[in-house]
């Protein structure tokens, strides 16, 4: 990466409490907390979590979030931030072609947009939509100059393989989180092993940020999720999974120093830090494992076999034409965006 010149921007980053499939209640929520924000801040940059448009968990009612790529969730984002001369950056399970895909969108006030199409669902989340391919990096236009940026969503954060795509390639990391716990309406044995996974899911949530940001040598802003949440279980129908959004909303500067931090007592809110930008500075090197933090043998073991249900399910639906969103138009954009460039002129459909 080129040499730029060292500058300062001030984030602010959202953490909602948003409600389980309800996509437009949802939008106009992070647009009031977006504005508000705003208002309080001043911020260059706001971002809000991925899955912007509704919480991703395993629910029936995920099913019918998704919306095209051009459609109301990317629109809301690219029309704050040419109102409010910010970038904005939020996510939403976006329909890109042939496939839905947990997008994030970065767009800056004069239209230039960004798109990142995170590469792995997270467990449950193969049920809904499949993994991009892009690299996750990008560059911002700032008064000081270009900036190198990395996009990072949900647990794309907690590898080691993201860390080594995007060091030494990024001044700076965004993206967000949606990461709820484990169940804590269980008893029993089941109910023991939960709250012991509980625990650790917010020590991980809590310490990954600033792990992230010392793995790059970058300062990082992880905007997430806050607030009770209840779904169904995977693999075992008819039995509920009560827990809670971790939140951990956080902003680090390249050293792992904590600039600023909303945790799930907090609720939902914003807060906001400066930043200094400049080229990434490793602290701590990269290791050779698969996840930055432990993660426990229960969880490894979730992941594989969520994933595999959720994958096989996927590509079930989708050869049966089983998922409402196969009933639009197909349409897509390219990942980046000019100042110029309108979605219509992509030809991507909104419903």
């Amino acid at each position: 990466m080129s040499e730029l010149a060292a500058q300062n921007v001030r984030i602010a980053a959202v953490q909602p409490a948003l409600r389980l499939g309800a996509v437009e209640e949802n939008l106009a929520r992070l647009e009031d907390l977006i504005r508000d924000a705003v208002r309080e801040h001043s911020p260059d940059i706001v971002t809000v979590p991925e899955a912007g448009s509704s919480p991703n968990v395993y629910a029936r009612v995920l099913r019918g979030v998704a919306r095209p790529v051009d459609g109301a969730p990317m629109q809301l984002y690219r029309r704050l931030a040419r109102e409010l001369d910010v970038v904005v950056g939020g996510g939403f399970l976006a329909r890109r072609g042939g496939h839905v895909y947990g997008t994030y969108v970065l767009a800056e006030p004069d239209g230039r947009t960004h798109l990142h199409d995170k590469d792995i669902p997270t467990m449950w989340e193969n049920n809904y939509y499949t993994g991009g391919d892009d690299p996750g990096r990008t560059t911002l236009s700032f008064p000081g100059g270009p900036v190198p940026v990395g996009v990072a969503c949900g647990w794309e954060w907690a590898r080691m393989g993201t860390a080594a795509r995007l060091r030494g390639q990024a001044q700076l990391l965004l993206g967000g989180m949606c990461w709820p716990s484990y169940p804590l309406n269980w008893r029993g044995p089941f109910g023991l092993w939960a709250a012991r996974e509980h625990a650790l899911q917010r020590q991980h949530a809590r310490e990954l940020p600033r792990q992230m940001a010392r793995l790059l040598g970058a300062p990082v802003a992880m905007p997430s999720h806050v607030g009770p949440i209840d779904f169904d279980t995977p693999l075992a129908p008819g039995v509920p999974w009560r827990t809670l959004m971790v939140g951990e909303t956080q902003i680090v500067e390249r050293d792992g120093t904590v600039l600023a931090r909303l945790t799930a007592e907090d609720g939902e809110g914003h807060v906001s830090a400066s930043v200094a930008l400049a080229a990434p500075e490793p602290a701590d090197p990269l290791g050779p494992m698969y996840w930055i933090p432990p993660l426990s043998v229960s969880t490894r073991a979730a992941w594989t076999a969520m994933n595999t249900h959720g994958s096989v399910k996927y590509r079930a639906m989708r050869a049966l034409r089983r998922h409402p969103w196969q009933a639009w138009p197909g349409g897509d954009l390219p990942d980046e965006l000019g100042p110029t460039d309108q979605a219509e002129e992509h030809h991507a459909t909104t419903p």
